[in-house]
């Protein structure tokens, strides 16, 4: 002890400082408003669309007109705890390579079990793409939302711990590349090529904004390319040419009687519903084309609904608010407080953003029917508490940034 009463600390017993926020397990920060307000203002009308579009189909199935709302509402009810507990526990915990690492694992052994006849189910398609969950009233269980999460995290988590390696090709692309081969082989078995489209999306964006060198990451673009030539040319061997052909030419020409009672029967009912809105729609309920004309307008074409009752209007504003959703998720990623939550900030934004956009260019047929969600909008459980669970940890993030 010195004589001023202070104690001498020499330069080799300085005291650690722990970073702030880092070693605290919750985080009473403010979180972002404008993110929270923008979500909660899709959700509702997300559920508000839900029940407007699918009761003429609970009808038809013979059940309450409000049975796909109601359980639309419960998912909403797991998912808005999720993203509670998510906002409030701190995001570096996903960190931990047992976290990031089990849940990524997790996903990998649901993308193979869904693929086992008895385990993997089929709905309508002839995808298999669901785990049913026998004895909880006919639940199911889509792994593939799930990976889009654990991809982020565990590649986020990966990219931190070789930050210094991130220029070398084996160890800045080689890993990351044979583990997005792996889960992208996978997915085309149920087949699930949107689902494939945007996880492989996910994982490049990370991997470029991580830190790998331009060249090395044109080579793993080229890699991907090679290897979707090859799925191409293989489904054009096992499905003939003419299937390709006619979805090139169905899509070009949606209303050409060839292909209207068949390929194109629901683009063309939502390309009606979508013109019959007008400028300000024909108000909640007053659809049309939800009574049978548009299949399952639940799900991947609640838009075209939406466009139809609140007409060009009504479109913009749900655009517009997916547009502001990911401005502040890309502005929280630019302000986060260490490069973890800046990927994992970047990769939850970019998943949201392109999802919402492939869905309304799907609906308006500016891109070939792909089967792909509407998030906070198409009906579905799992699809919804895991996009509510991604915006409890970005809100978590923007509780220890430093925003504006």
């Amino acid at each position: 002890m010195a004589a001023s009463g202070k104690p001498n600390i020499s330069a080799g017993s300085r005291p650690r400082v722990r970073p702030a926020g880092k070693g605290r397990r919750l985080i009473k920060n403010d979180l972002d408003g404008v993110l929270l307000g923008t979500v909660i203002a899709l959700l509702v009308i997300g559920i508000l669309m839900m029940f407007s579009a699918s009761y003429p189909a609970a009808i038809e199935d013979g059940l309450s007109g409000t049975y796909y709302a109601t359980r639309q509402l419960v998912f909403a009810g797991i998912g808005l705890v999720l993203m509670g507990i998510l906002s409030v526990v701190n995001y570096h915990i996903f960190e931990k390579l047992w976290i990031s690492g089990t849940a990524f694992g997790i996903s990998m052994l649901m993308l193979i079990l869904v693929l086992i006849p008895g385990i993997g189910s089929k709905q309508g398609t002839f995808a298999r793409r669901w785990i049913a969950l026998d004895g909880l009233g006919g639940l199911t269980f889509q792994p593939s939302e799930m990976m889009k999460i654990s991809i982020v995290l565990f590649f986020s988590m990966l990219i931190i711990r070789n930050e210094h390696r991130m220029k070398t090709f084996w160890y800045g692309i080689v890993p990351y590349m044979l583990m997005l081969g792996a889960v992208a082989g996978l997915m085309m078995l149920e087949p699930h090529f949107s689902g494939t489209l945007i996880i492989a999306t996910l994982a490049l964006t990370l991997i470029f904004v991580g830190g790998a060198r331009p060249l090395h990451f044109g080579i793993l673009i080229l890699i991907g390319a090679a290897g979707l030539t090859a799925v191409v040319l293989y489904l054009m061997k096992s499905k003939g040419i003419d299937y390709f052909q006619d979805r090139i030419l169905s899509w070009l020409d949606p209303f050409n009687p060839e292909y209207m009672q068949n390929e194109t029967w629901q683009t063309c009912q939502s390309l009606i519903a979508i013109g019959s809105g007008g400028m300000f729609g024909l108000g909640l309920g007053g659809s049309r084309q939800k009574y049978q004309y548009l299949p399952e307008a639940q799900n991947d074409f609640v838009f075209a609904i939406l466009c139809e009752e609140f007409g060009f209007v009504g479109a913009v504003t749900v655009i517009l608010l997916f547009c502001l959703l990911i401005f502040r998720g890309f502005y929280i990623a630019t302000k986060a407080k260490d490069k973890f939550g800046m990927l994992v900030a970047v990769g939850f934004t970019m998943h949201i953003g392109l999802q919402a956009l492939l869905n309304i260019a799907v609906v308006s047929n500016a891109i070939p029917n792909t089967g792909i969600s509407l998030p906070f909008f198409s009906y579905g459980g799992t699809a919804l508490m895991m996009q509510l669970a991604e915006m409890g940890v970005l809100l978590n993030i923007s509780r220890q940034a430093k925003l504006e």
